[in-house]
C-alpha cells in the first residue's frame, strides 16, 4: 500500500488526525462490520480519545472535503468513490485516532492487519513530522518578520537622523551664504 494512498484517508476531526472505520476495513481487507464488531467486543481498549463516532455534520464535512480534493486532483477520485454516501445516523462511521489505530493491532491479528498497521503508523509519524516542520517554518518566518520589523525601525531612525543632519547642514550653509550686513 502506498504511503500516499494511506495519507488520503487521514482526516482532521475535532482537532485529531483520524482514519474512518470503512477506510481501515478496506486497508485491513475485512468488512467494516467485522472491524466494528471486533472493536465492540473490546470497547474497554477504545476510550473517547482513541475512537469516537462522527456526527452527521462531521461526516458531511469529510464528504465535502473529499469532493473538493477530487476537483483539484484526479488521483483523489478513488477516495471519493470509497466514501459511503447512504449512511444513516445509526451507521455513521467511527473515527480512530492514531492511538486507536495502534490499538486495532491488538484485536486484529491477521498478518495483513499487522503489516497494514505498521504502514499506517509510519504514515501517522510522517504526517506528524511534516506538521512539525511546517510549525518550525512558521516560527522561523515570524522571527524573520520580527527582525525585519526591528531593522525597519532602526533604519527609520537612521533615515531621520540623516535627514536632520542634512537639514542642519543645509541651514548652516544658508546661514554662511547669507548676505552679510553691518560693519565689515
Amino acid at each position: 500500500m502506498h504511503q500516499q494512498k494511506i495519507e488520503t484517508k487521514i482526516y482532521e476531526v475535532r482537532g485529531h488526525k483520524v482514519m474512518l472505520d470503512f477506510d481501515l476495513a478496506e486497508l485491513y481487507e475485512v468488512e467494516t462490520r467485522v472491524l466494528n464488531q471486533a472493536v465492540k467486543r473490546n470497547l474497554i481498549r477504545f476510550p473517547e480519545d482513541f475512537m469516537f463516532q462522527l456526527e452527521s455534520f462531521e461526516y458531511e464535512n469529510i464528504k465535502s472535503l473529499a469532493n473538493a480534493m477530487t476537483e483539484n486532483s484526479s488521483s483523489q477520485s478513488v477516495m471519493i468513490a470509497n466514501l459511503p454516501q447512504n449512511r444513516t445516523n445509526k451507521y455513521l462511521p467511527y473515527a480512530f485516532t492514531e492511538q486507536g489505530v495502534a490499538m486495532l493491532s491488538g484485536i486484529l491479528r491477521s498478518t495483513k492487519a499487522i503489516n497494514m498497521n505498521i504502514a499506517i503508523m509510519r504514515v501517522f509519524v510522517e504526517v506528524r513530522r511534516i506538521v512539525a516542520k511546517q510549525t518550525d517554518l512558521k516560527e522561523q518566518l515570524n522571527e524573520i518578520k520580527e527582525k525585519l520589523g526591528e531593522h525597519d525601525a532602526q533604519l527609520n531612525e537612521i533615515y531621520m537622523a540623516m535627514e536632520n543632519f542634512i537639514n542642519e547642514k543645509s541651514e548652516q550653509r544658508k546661514w554662511d551664504e547669507r548676505k552679510k550686513i553691518g560693519f565689515v
